[in-house]
């Protein structure tokens, strides 16, 4: 996931207002007891900060690849 596509994820999800706030001031303890911008800024990879954040806002599992954005596909081919 790129970041780019880490803030699309999270104003799908979320909402522009709603998301941009969750990312500047939701504390999350998963990520050091930083916020999502802190965890980025620090060099925190964005997948697992768009992962800590579903998962802090309790987000159904099923959508974690985020929202917008095609489910991953199995390691397997078909």
């Amino acid at each position: 996931m790129t970041l780019s596509e880490f803030f699309l994820a999270v104003t799908d999800e979320f909402g522009e207002s709603q998301g941009r706030a969750l990312v500047r001031y939701l504390v999350i303890d998963a990520l050091g007891h930083q916020s999502a911008r802190e965890a980025l800024e620090a060099g925190e990879t964005p997948k697992k900060v768009w992962f800590e954040l579903c998962a802090a806002m309790q987000v159904p599992e099923n959508r974690w690849h985020g929202a917008g954005l095609p489910q991953p596909k199995a390691d397997t081919p078909a």
